[in-house]
């Protein structure tokens, strides 16, 4: 739904592009026309002279910012077990964690924490896991929906490898839970969007996989997992899928790796060269969660490639692999990570510059719900007011400046303002 609401807000304005190009305009005007940019100009055009204006004064307005992975139910636990790798992480917090959501008493109290930190955070959209749980899965779209975010929220199929607590009893019984909440959920919210979310591979009979792949044909509807994230994981699947040549291929296998509809995938850490052709054919996106990459042992993404191929990247938290929600952290990590990967590993992929970094944050990640993380004309008005005035300095700052600062220094005491479609969220 867009909103009917028109008017101006005035002041630094910087945005994406494309992946190279940081556009910044001094106290420039950006104009909001049904929920829509209609583009950022340095003098009022005529046609919008009577629409009613915001003067932010000296502060930063960005587009908000997106995050293509995120776990919902791992926000209770985030900054614990971090000297564990990946699959041992996940049997030791995760899985104990997510099984606690089959209490929806215990559930509404988590994710109204959950909910309330995302709405105060800078991002506006969000590609949230939720767990198995049907009913919790539907609390958790209840509560996003007020944020006023614009979010996909997937109920997770998981039916082997995981604890009996936690693994849905058949591929059958999954796929009818699935259906029902689909049936129940598609067309109920302004805000919110089902996706399909197998959990990984591992976790994934080929049966259900399948049905999957049919439920998505049938909806229509974008599907998330997660692709080579650690060589575990990896040697793993190789033993469970022998007749698919790589991981990505074992879901490609069902249908469920772009091609037909939108396909975000978390990680990519180690897809080797079959994987990124693949990848780069079907359109699918890559979620780089660099924090979560670091603190589970799994290794560096090579988002240089992934960005030098043309394919299409953005950030994620992966809360609770990642310790917070915040994607200004993510931008700030994944341009350490790429310097690391450059030093340590190889000198022939550069480092990534804060230009492309907050491209990956805004318009990168953004396509993936269409027209957004852009002020061009015609994407959707989702836009943050930031103060950066308690980061002093004492010399002059370029808007680039500012900006690059303020990825590495802010939290969310310094967004004064937010919107997603025009609405403005506070």
């Amino acid at each position: 739904m867009t909103s009917d609401k028109k008017f101006i807000l005035k002041g630094n304005i910087c945005y994406s592009e494309d992946v190279h190009t940081l556009k910044t305009v001094e106290q420039g005007f950006l104009i909001c026309q049904n929920g829509k940019s209609a583009g950022v100009y340095r003098e009022i055009p005529e046609q919008f002279a009577d629409y009613p204006l915001e003067d932010c004064g000296d502060m930063l307005i960005i587009p908000g910012l997106i995050d293509l992975h995120i776990h919902a139910p791992q926000f209770s636990f985030r900054g614990l077990g971090m000297d564990l790798e990946l699959l041992d992480w996940l049997n030791t917090n995760t899985f104990p964690e997510e099984a606690r959501y089959g209490d929806l008493e215990y559930a509404r109290k988590a994710y109204q924490i959950f909910a309330d930190a995302m709405k105060r955070s800078a991002t506006t959209r969000a590609c949230i896991f939720a767990t198995i749980h049907k009913p919790a899965t539907e609390l958790l779209m209840d509560l996003m929906e007020e944020t006023g975010l614009k979010t996909m929220i997937g109920k997770v199929n998981m039916d082997r490898n995981s604890p009996e607590y936690l693994c849905e009893l058949s591929a059958e019984q999954s796929v009818r839970d699935t259906v029902s909440w689909l049936e129940e959920t598609r067309f109920k919210y302004g805000n919110v969007k089902p996706i399909l979310t197998p959990r990984f591979i591992p976790s994934c009979t080929d049966e259900l996989m399948e049905r999957l792949g049919e439920l998505q044909k049938k909806y229509g509807l974008p599907v998330q997992s997660h692709l080579s994230e650690n060589q575990s994981e990896i040697e793993w699947v190789k033993e469970l899928c022998p007749d698919s040549g790589f991981y990505g291929d074992a879901y490609d296998r069902f249908g469920l790796f772009g091609g037909n509809g939108r396909t975000v995938m978390a990680h990519c850490v180690s897809s080797a060269e079959p994987e990124i052709a693949l990848i780069k054919e079907r359109g699918v996106y890559i979620a780089h969660c660099p924090q979560s990459n670091t603190n589970l042992s799994s290794g560096i993404a090579p988002v240089r490639t992934y960005l030098d191929r043309g394919m299409n990247v953005g950030l994620g938290t992966d809360v609770a692999g990642g310790s917070g929600e915040s994607i200004f952290r993510a931008m700030a990590d994944a341009i350490s990570v790429s310097k690391l990967r450059w030093r340590l590993q190889d000198d022939s992929l550069k480092p990534l510059t804060a230009e492309e970094a907050f491209y990956l944050g805004t318009i990168g990640g953004g396509s993936f719900f269409g027209k957004v993380g852009s002020f061009l004309e015609g994407y959707d008005f989702d836009a943050l007011i930031l103060d950066d005035s308690s980061l002093r300095h004492p010399q002059p700052l370029t808007l680039r400046e500012r900006l690059e600062r303020f990825i590495y220094l802010s939290d969310d005491r310094h967004i004064r303002g937010k919107y997603a479609e025009g609405k403005r969220i506070f």
